[in-house]
């Protein structure tokens, strides 16, 4: 099946403002990290973290004030329905002892309303710090074998420019964390580990879909070796456009049903997935094949390619 065959998008000819758009959301992004930072889950900043259901329907006002009665503080919030709830609190003793005290008072306050605790996690604060640590290198080593497999396959500026667009990538889903987190209550947009998986799966995802590129790139390049750059960059991504709607279609598909039927803990990752194919389609073509064109132009002379 082939859709937008034939197509002849001038996609170099608005890259400037593509450039512009693409400074524009990232610093949008960086501003609500520096100010508003992310709503970690408990892998990363530490506490403990228990779900609790209902038989019916139950007052968050009411599940807190029970909770601070019998001296458990914390953030509490709708965990998915209006019949879980989610309590955030930095408990550090016995989690059978915060197991009781929990059932006594909710028992106490909610005699006409049975409750069921799901889960306990507790994380220790040094656990939470080596786990941050270890999702930084997990990221950072994941971008550094991209550009050297990169740097192999093509050269030098195909992959410094497909490196690039993974941080845009990233950082753009980043933003929309910080900016996004905590505003759902159907879906927390937490950072956690889960969350780190999407972005590795989203670094994944992005430089493939720029591989397929410049892989027609490379062969135009080789085919028509007279003919401006701009043009074989353009008609390139053209020439792949009809498999990069059908890839990013089929998965977008996937995660947005995850979005819809899966649970709270699901969906942050499958917004991340959601946000990063769509970003990463939007870099392959705006970003890393542009920024080659452009590197190329001031740098003058002849662009090689292995292969």
């Amino acid at each position: 099946m082939r859709i937008f065959e034939n197509t002849n998008f001038n996609f170099m000819g608005v890259r400037k403002n593509a450039y512009i758009f693409s400074v524009v959301i990232l610093l949008i992004g960086l501003v609500s990290i520096a100010v508003r930072g992310f709503n970690y889950g408990i892998d990363f900043k530490g506490g403990t973290e228990i779900v609790v259901r209902f038989a019916k329907d139950v007052p968050i006002d009411e599940v807190r004030s029970s909770l601070t009665g019998a001296g458990v503080g914390g953030q509490v919030k709708n965990y998915g329905s209006d019949r879980e709830v989610m309590i955030t609190s930095d408990f550090r003793g016995d989690l059978n002892d915060l197991s009781d005290k929990l059932k006594t008072s909710l028992d106490k306050t909610f005699p006409q309303n049975p409750h069921e605790i799901m889960r306990i996690d507790s994380v220790g604060p040094s656990i939470a710090s080596d786990l941050q640590a270890s999702a930084i290198y997990a990221l950072l080593g994941a971008l550094a074998m991209i550009l050297v497999y990169v740097g192999f396959r093509f050269e030098f500026k195909f992959a410094a420019a497909g490196v690039i667009a993974i941080f845009h990538d990233v950082l753009t889903v980043l933003g929309l964390f910080s900016l996004l987190g905590g505003v759902f209550t159907f879906m927390p947009l937490e950072v956690d580990q889960t969350t780190i998986a999407a972005f590795l799966t989203i670094i994944g995802y992005s430089i493939t879909d720029t591989v397929v590129v410049y892989d027609r790139i490379r062969e135009n390049l080789k085919l028509r070796r007279s003919e401006p750059y701009e043009k074989i960059f353009n008609d390139s991504i053209n020439e792949t456009m009809s498999r990069t709607i059908i890839t990013s279609t089929t998965v977008m598909l996937t995660v947005i049903i995850l979005i819809i039927f899966a649970g709270p803990t699901v969906r942050g990752f499958a917004f991340a997935m959601l946000m990063g194919i769509l970003i990463g389609t939007y870099s392959s073509i705006f970003v890393a094949a542009p920024i080659i064109v452009d590197w190329q132009l001031r740098a003058g002379g002849k662009l090689k390619v292995r292969g």
